[in-house]
């Protein structure tokens, strides 16, 4: 659901405008660009991310990644909303900013999950049990959602927070994946290189 469809689901409006019938957007200071717009496609793949979570969530249940998730669902909300404004019109509270406190907590969270898998000393390749193969898949998403924002901010500034949160969140997904294995009893897949045929 896109920051415009929870907007309306809230205020009981129709989801449909036909604004955008003709290739535009509105921003959150109210400027209209069109949808191919590079801040658009930052935040519109923030928002896959973010649903991509939700996914993963349905297999993770009640459990402490699920819940972990969840947290992060909300900061990409933030992040979202903070892509969606442009810098000139910085109509965000700060205090709906992801900040250092939220990159600390991501790698705490990336500790914890190698204290249960221990050190990785080859490639693996994604998979295993359903949880983990949705987190690698977020992860994918999670790195393209990186490099946009990045190519964003050589057009237009964009927080340094933002892309520390998104590379850190990049490692979490991948640390939660390892995790959602070895809770499971599932060996990760070590890459074996070159597969020849016999």
């Amino acid at each position: 659901m896109t920051d415009r469809e929870a907007l309306c689901s809230l205020q009981g409006m129709k989801l449909y405008t036909r604004d955008g019938d003709h290739g535009e957007t509105s921003l959150f200071d109210g400027s209209r660009v069109p949808k191919s717009d590079a801040r658009v496609w930052a935040y519109g793949e923030a928002d896959e991310l973010n649903s991509l979570l939700g996914w993963c969530r349905c297999a993770a249940g009640e459990s402490v990644i699920g819940e972990r998730a969840q947290r992060v669902q909300n900061d990409l909300f933030m992040i979202g909303a903070e892509l969606a404004t442009p810098p000139a019109a910085r109509s965000v509270p700060r205090a709906q900013h992801v900040g250092v406190e939220e990159v600390w907590r991501l790698e705490a969270w990336i500790d914890e999950a190698c204290e249960v898998t221990g050190p990785l000393g080859h490639f693996i390749l994604p998979g295993g049990t359903e949880l983990a193969g949705r987190l690698h898949i977020a992860r994918t998403c999670c790195r393209r959602v990186e490099r946009t924002v990045v190519s964003l901010h050589r057009q237009e500034p964009i927080r340094e927070e933002i892309i520390v949160y998104l590379n850190r969140l990049g490692d979490l997904l991948f640390a939660w994946a390892r995790q959602a294995n070895r809770e499971a009893g599932v060996t990760d897949v070590e890459w074996a290189g070159r597969q020849d045929e016999k």
